[in-house]
């Protein structure tokens, strides 16, 4: 019985009050937001009418105005639905002007849209033809005031073309400057025109105060000072003198007798600059002492007395400006400690970004290698399902003999059990491998079967098609099960990457000024530092110098003074040269490894040709290990060293890109089987020594016995298993030796190994030689087992023989620290992601 939903009323409430009420809160959420949106979205109509109602009052040169129609023009490409409003404010400040003149304004403003309305038609409006469209619209005006009020002349002539110049240039200006004055500039930094244009822009702007004054002090000289008290607290000595020189020149041409203003307002600018390390205040005494000076100079009493109170009312706005203003400016001007802070900021979100996405993707190769994972064991499952097997069996005989003999109702109704009993015997002699003939079947089935030769040969061709099709079905699940592990070793790589992109938690500034300080201490010419890392044991500093062929001043110089400030031994770890004649190289300074390996080679090609099947490989990983590494291909010539080189070059990338060695070598042996369908090989010998532990791995497939030569004692060191690209699965033994100071590691191919015959004991006789040697350079070590083996053969090169040499050594610097008095250690960061 199904049990109804009882709704609960609680007495004098209506069913539908509270979706009414919840109605009534989100419709007046809504509507907040929505008068939000329009207050934030008129705010800008409204600052941009006020720059335009100033733009259109401000007059240069007492009768040009070439503000007006290059703002309306690039407002109207920018923010074309702001352009109605922001014409009528133009409009309204040209008939406040000291001049006003707003007939001829609103006739600029209206060739003007109509020659972007017919560019619209043509679909040509471009923000790139906006000057010329206002040099072409001013021209047109001003040609026609100057035809109609018959003062035609060479100076009325040379007027407008000057003001229709001025509006080109403008228009330029205010391209540039308006993104940056509205903040719809997404960059983190501006570029010295940027800066420049927004400076003009808001001269400009000023420009439109003129004539305005309170109790005698002129409204424009107060905003031009607080403008310069702002960009020099935020730039300095040079941003402050340029928004001077600035400044002071549009005033200059609005008002021919603020020429003055130039001259002072850019020494003002540079006194304020000088001290803005002292803060607002010491940037406000800075101007006020530079203003007063030359007021002093230049002007009479009164006019010193209102500059003064120009000034300090200029300070005073200064002071109540609030922090986040100014600290929103000095991101935008490059130099400032906030915008190499939203710098770092950016570069860090950027990197937190890229590691994200490394991660991102790092999982999904993890989850493929599970999804592939997951059915490695699938063809396992037909060996341990007998009664598959069976059925498999009984099902193909029914269909092919049994389907279509007379007995079959009597064979699997009537003796079933019978029938199914001798099938499933003589099934289990087909799995034995035994061929039963026409005289070896049992005598039971023969009398049993009017067909006992015909459904035999059904179950043995049935038997053989299981065979290949179990064989293909574990090479697929062997396949799978290696593209799983390889997918689970990219995904590895990847899951390494993004926590070493993500390593350097925070900044490295104080290191790297304090590095600075100690370098620039001693006289070296250093053009920059970046603190990489400085994790104990991977320390990585990167140093920008101009000295020539500087290779002996860092290893002599810098690298003994890091090591003493940093508190480990730092050596040279790489240098590149400048990129062109003058510039700064890069020298990499890193963690000095505690061991050093010296390697030696000698080889030659069977009988003396110049291409030997063997490859070899010396390299340092870039990881704290260094690999020493030996192939021998199948036969000898050029095929033998392809498949050998090939098998070294894929693993040497695959072990410099951090996988696992097991993994590395499955995959360098899964090539080679994809490579082709002839039988080729290569045998692998790897040592990778740890440069700082001097614990070696060795990865022996298919070689010869390693030597481990430690004083008068020779250690062998072998391994049992096939070569690369024979078998899907190979057997990879990792042997792990600590290796002392002074050891000598010795590796070759058969060439060498095999010299002398299956007559004598190959190790003994080896182990004899190697004792016999008495020099310790690897070099010589490897000319001289060569040269044995030759003799051995009174001349004869019967194969290709390779050696590799490696001896591993304490690393002694070849410069000790030294100790600089007054230099304190740097301190290591102490949280790093």
């Amino acid at each position: 019985m199904a049990v109804k939903p009882k709704v609960v009323m609680f007495p004098g409430v209506r069913k539908t009050s509270f979706v009414h009420s919840a109605l009534q809160r989100g419709l007046a959420r809504t509507g907040v937001l929505r008068l939000a949106g329009m207050l934030a979205s008129r705010k800008w109509m409204f600052i941009l009418m006020a720059v335009g109602f100033l733009l259109g009052r401000a007059v240069i040169l007492e009768s040009l105005t070439p503000f007006a129609v290059a703002y309306f023009t690039v407002i109207y490409f920018l923010r074309r639905d702001l352009s109605l409003p922001v014409a009528a404010a133009i409009i309204a400040g040209s008939w406040f002007a000291v001049a006003p003149d707003p007939m001829w304004i609103a006739m600029e403003l209206a060739v003007m849209y109509l020659l972007l309305r017919g560019l619209e038609a043509y679909e040509r409006a471009e923000l790139s033809y906006a000057p010329l469209l206002v040099f072409v619209a001013t021209l047109l005006v001003r040609l026609f005031g100057v035809v109609i009020e018959s003062t035609l002349g060479w100076y009325e002539l040379m007027m407008v073309g000057v003001e229709a110049s001025l509006g080109f240039v403008l228009t330029l200006v205010f391209v540039q400057a308006i993104p940056v004055l509205t903040f719809t500039k997404k960059t983190s930094a501006l570029r010295n025109e940027e800066i420049i244009c927004l400076m003009i822009m808001l001269a400009s702007i000023m420009t439109g105060t003129v004539g305005w004054t309170v109790e005698g002090l002129s409204l424009e000289h107060i905003m031009s000072r607080y403008m310069l008290l702002l960009f020099a607290l935020v730039g300095g000595a040079p941003l402050g003198a340029s928004v001077g020189v600035v400044a002071g020149l549009i005033l200059s041409l609005a008002d021919a007798n603020a020429i003055v203003q130039m001259s002072l307002l850019a020494f003002a600018g540079l006194l304020a600059g000088l001290l803005r390390e002292g803060g607002k205040m010491a940037v406000a005494f800075g101007m006020l002492l530079g203003s007063s000076i030359l007021a002093i100079y230049i002007g009479n009493q009164s006019d010193v007395m209102a500059s003064t109170w120009e000034s300090v009312i200029a300070a005073a706005l200064l002071m109540a400006t609030p922090k986040s203003i100014t600290r929103i400016i000095s991101k935008y001007v490059p130099g400032t400690h906030e915008h190499v802070k939203s710098q770092h900021e950016y570069a860090k979100r950027v990197r937190d970004v890229t590691a994200q996405r490394v991660a991102q993707f790092s999982e999904v190769f993890r989850q493929l290698s599970r999804s592939f994972g997951q059915f490695g064991g699938a063809a396992d499952e037909p060996d341990n399902k007998r009664e598959d097997t069976v059925g498999h069996f009984m099902n193909a005989a029914a269909e092919r003999t049994c389907s279509s003999c007379h007995r079959k109702d009597l064979c699997w109704e009537g003796k079933f059990y019978d029938t199914y009993r001798m099938m499933t015997n003589m099934m289990t002699s087909v799995e034995e491998g035994r061929r039963l003939g026409p005289k070896e079947v049992p005598k039971e089935w023969s009398v049993h079967c009017v067909k006992p030769q015909q459904v035999l040969s059904v179950m043995q061709q049935q038997y053989e098609l299981y065979q290949h099709d179990l064989k293909w079905r574990k090479q697929l699940s062997e396949s799978r099960q290696l593209v799983a592990e390889q997918l689970s070793g990219v995904s590895q790589v990847m899951e390494d990457l993004a926590r070493e992109i993500q390593r350097e938690g925070q900044q490295l500034h104080l290191q790297e000024e304090q590095i600075r300080e100690a370098l620039e201490g001693l006289g070296l010419s250093i053009q920059g530092i970046e603190v990489i890392n400085l994790e104990e044991g991977n320390v990585e500093v990167e140093v920008y110098h101009t000295f020539g062929q500087g290779y002996d001043e860092c290893r002599k110089i810098i690298a003994p003074l890091l090591s003493d400030i940093i508190g480990e031994p730092i050596a040279v770890m790489s240098e590149q040269p400048p990129d062109k004649e003058g510039g700064a190289a890069l020298v990499t300074f890193g963690t000095a490894k505690a061991f050093e390996v010296d390697t030696g080679v000698a080889g030659l090609a069977k009988g003396g040709d110049l291409l030997s099947g063997d490859s070899f490989s010396t390299v340092e990983l870039g990881n704290g290990k260094f690999a020493v590494a030996i192939s021998d291909g199948m036969g000898n010539g050029e095929r033998a060293k392809q498949e050998s080189s090939t098998a070294l070059t894929i693993l040497q990338q695959l072990l410099q890109s951090g996988m696992d060695e097991k993994l590395a070598i499955k995959s360098v042996n899964s090539v080679l089987l994809l490579r082709s369908s002839d039988e080729v090989f290569a045998t692998v010998d790897v040592a990778l020594i740890d440069m700082y532990s001097a614990k070696t791995t060795f990865m022996k497939i298919g070689s010869t016995p390693s030597f481990i030569k430690r004083g008068n004692e020779v250690i062998p060191i072998s391994a049992n298993n096939l070569p690369v690209g024979i078998l899907q699965d190979i057997d990879i033994d990792l042997i792990r030796v600590q290796l002392q100071p002074g050891d000598t590691l010795i590796m070759m191919t058969d060439g060498i190994y095999d010299a002398p015959g299956h007559a004598v004991n190959k190790e003994m006789w080896m182990k004899r030689v190697i004792q016999e040697i008495k020099t310790e350079h690897p070099q010589e070590i490897a000319d001289a087992l060569l040269d044995t083996v030759v003799r051995y053969h009174k001349g004869d090169i019967v194969d290709d023989m390779t050696v590799v040499v490696a001896r591993v050594d304490k690393h002694q610097p070849e410069w000790a620290t030294f100790r600089w008095p007054g230099m304190t250690k740097v301190e290591r960061p102490r949280t790093v992601s």
